[in-house]
């Protein structure tokens, strides 16, 4: 399908893009999953140690806006990455209160593992679909984010270039 057609998607092609959605979700998280494991990690920990690394001195609150989880969920997730000596929280200079976290060495090679799987996978799959369809693909996972998650996202990619 092309140009027009696709502003007219029948419920059945809608419902089969969602199902392929589920599908490639599932592939993604499939390779960081197996090494997560292995650790006695889950997807939260993963989701972390990424945001973590990409705003390195984030606060908790930050952390939590991005995350969108409870307060009570990354607490038990950052005690796990901190006690094991991947992820390090420092006390503000500024506000005493606030807390920035940093990935140690060891957090920095767990979390360049867990995205070299994912990165090898979205690469070979962008080859394959050609330059057209991976802006295309981004274009939609825009219009698809609820607008607040929208300007996180828009900050998140300002703040690495």
């Amino acid at each position: 399908m092309q140009g027009e057609t696709l502003l007219y998607l029948t419920d059945e092609q809608l419902r089969q893009g969602a199902e392929a959605m589920f599908f490639a979700y599932r592939g993604f998280t499939a390779d960081p999953d197996r090494i997560l494991a292995s650790l006695s990690y889950g997807r939260a920990h993963h989701r972390a140690l990424h945001f973590i690394h990409g705003a390195p001195g984030t606060t908790v609150n930050n952390l939590l806006t991005t995350l969108g989880v409870t307060k009570q969920s990354l607490n038990r997730v950052l005690r796990t990455l901190i006690g094991d000596g991947l992820v390090e929280s420092r006390v503000g200079r500024v506000d005493k209160r606030e807390r920035h976290l940093y990935l140690t060495p060891e957090g920095e090679a767990l979390e360049r593992e867990l995205s070299e799987v994912q990165r090898a996978r979205l690469r070979a799959a962008f080859r394959d679909a050609g330059p057209e369809a991976v802006a295309g693909f981004r274009r939609v996972l825009e219009a698809m984010m609820d607008p607040e998650m929208r300007r996180q996202y828009e900050r998140l990619r300002e703040g690495r270039g």
